[in-house]
């Protein structure tokens, strides 16, 4: 059987001796993939196993790597398919909601909060693509991968803070939802009942898995972008483009960089479960493809809604009328964009909910993959378990903040930025700088003593959050740093990506010279 190579670049080196820790331990042949691929056994035994395999698109696999037998053929139709799939879930409302906070909550003019929107946007989407790559290399999910970065036992640390970032997503969204319905059914649905109609439906597509949320994706973003093109004729005429930002010039290039980075890291949620969505493709794709395909994808899709989110904030202060319809939450803000519609508006903004269920499903999915990775116990209760779990939480979280959501969205946000650009940072510099070139032995995924011991990863990490925490401005606390600048900024993002880049090549060095691997 000829060797599977999946290595971090196009030339591979020799086999190396094996040794603890090195992620350079030899090639793969499609048997061992195939045989690490084995559910546990107790999960397989189980009733819902058994169950499952009889309904016809429900996904049965939990963490283990997907095989090159069950990857997806790479057709002239692949790349369009993944495209799309990031399309569908970057175009959804709570990006407008983002959008929105740069006119509404930090009174940028038109012209500024769109440049710091798109360049934002499109770094995030780079950083999407690179992650998304290992996917189809490896056959496994995103935080799986970073065990070969991390290290086995600290990459926990990392699944634990995406679950409570999905959460945060998903609750986000699902009060989206709520508010949306209540406000087009004039109040006969409450909030309430409308989160936990989005938190259902999310549920659904989440618990059937990748294949019923990709082909769901490949269609769902048509009638988005058709209702978003008739926002746009709606709102367009009453959105101010001419206005200019409020404040001293020292506090406009403030809310500039705390504007660019809250979009920044908007896009840099998807990355923790980017590769997630892609572990079904052949490794034959290319990487070159993968990468520009995502970026385009989820780049284009999210730039639509946070342009309309500016526009929209704009228009609020602009127009009498719509002043009247926003109460305050972003349910009423898209109800006074389509209110020249009358009852095609309200039926257009019916549509827009269905986006929220494009945008909560891949992250309830990721969510529940990310309680399996915490440990073999975990591990060994089914994928729906979690999903459901997690939709009650979030659901809950989302019924008693359904009145603060501005205000979650503008603390949450970089707090997910946080804790991302350092894992990042530290997977990047690990994969460019010592990895270069190396074969990766994706066998070793569930083997502690086959995998890094991440000290310098993890110290790296630690002094990350230093540089983040002295740099943060929010309304619970404001850095050294932070407060020497005029007028406030938020610069946790930053400092966080630079104390991080700083540390860990030298740390990394001192491992492998102490330890030698």
């Amino acid at each position: 059987m000829e060797a599977i190579h999946l290595s971090s670049s196009s030339e591979m080196e020799p086999e190396v001796e094996k040794k603890r820790g090195s992620p350079s331990l030899r090639s793969v042949t499609q048997e061992e993939v195939a045989s690490h691929d084995d559910i546990p056994s107790t999960t397989c035994k189980s009733r819902y196993q058994r169950w499952a395999r009889n309904v016809k698109g429900l996904e049965t696999r939990g963490i283990e790597p997907v095989p090159l037998e069950e990857r997806l053929k790479n057709t002239t139709s692949t790349s369009f398919h993944m495209m799309i799939t990031w399309f569908s879930m970057g175009m959804a409302i709570n990006t407008i909601v983002v959008g929105s906070l740069g006119t509404l909550g930090m009174k940028l003019s038109f012209l500024d909060a769109a440049l710091c929107a798109v360049f934002g946007n499109i770094l995030g989407a780079i950083a999407i693509g690179y992650m998304c790559l290992w996917g189809p290399k490896s056959g496994h999910r995103t935080l799986i991968v970073s065990r070969y970065f991390m290290g086995y036992h600290p990459n926990k640390i990392c699944c634990f803070l995406n679950v409570l970032t999905n959460l945060g997503y998903c609750m986000m969204n699902a009060t989206i939802g709520g508010q949306l319905l209540s406000q087009l059914s004039g109040g006969a649905v409450s909030v309430v009942v409308g989160i936990i109609i989005v938190a259902v439906a999310s549920l659904v597509v989440a618990t059937f898995g990748i294949h019923i949320f990709q082909f769901y994706e490949r269609y769902a973003w048509f009638p988005q972008l058709v209702v978003f093109c008739i926002l746009v004729g709606s709102a367009g005429p009453e959105m101010n483009f001419g206005g200019t930002s409020f404040g001293s010039p020292e506090q406009i290039n403030a809310k500039r960089l705390a504007f660019f980075s809250l979009c920044f890291s908007t896009g840099l949620s998807w990355v923790p479960g980017a590769a997630d969505y892609h572990v079904y493709y052949s490794p034959e794709t290319g990487s070159w493809k993968i990468w520009s395909m995502t970026v385009i994808g989820v780049g284009i899709g999210m730039i639509i809604p946070l342009l309309l989110g500016v526009g929209l904030g704009t228009g609020v202060s602009h127009t009498p009328r719509w002043a009247t319809i926003y109460d305050g939450s972003p349910g009423s803000l898209l109800i006074a964009g389509y209110d020249r519609l009358g009852g095609f508006g309200k039926f257009c903004a019916f549509i827009n909910v269905l986006s929220i269920v494009s945008n909560n499903a891949p992250g309830s999915y990721s969510m529940a993959m990310n309680f399996q990775m915490l440990g073999d116990i975990w591990r060994n209760v089914s994928r729906p378990v979690f999903t459901v779990a997690s939709t009650i939480i979030y659901a809950a979280c989302a019924i008693g903040g359904r009145n603060s959501l501005y205000e979650i969205f503008k603390n949450f946000l970089p707090l997910i930025g946080y804790w991302i650009v350092i894992w990042l940072t530290i997977v990047v510099e690990q994969d460019v700088l010592f990895n270069r070139g190396r074969v990766y032995d994706w066998t070793a995924w569930n083997n502690p003593r086959k995998l890094p011991m991440g000290f310098a990863a993890t110290a790296a990490f630690l002094i990350g959050w230093v540089g983040a925490i002295v740099g943060m401005d929010q309304v619970y606390y404001t850095g050294p740093i932070a407060s020497t600048v005029s007028g406030g900024c938020d610069l946790g993002i930053w400092l966080g990506l630079g104390f991080a880049a700083f540390a860990f090549p030298p740390l990394r060095l001192l491992e492998l010279r102490i330890l030698g691997v």
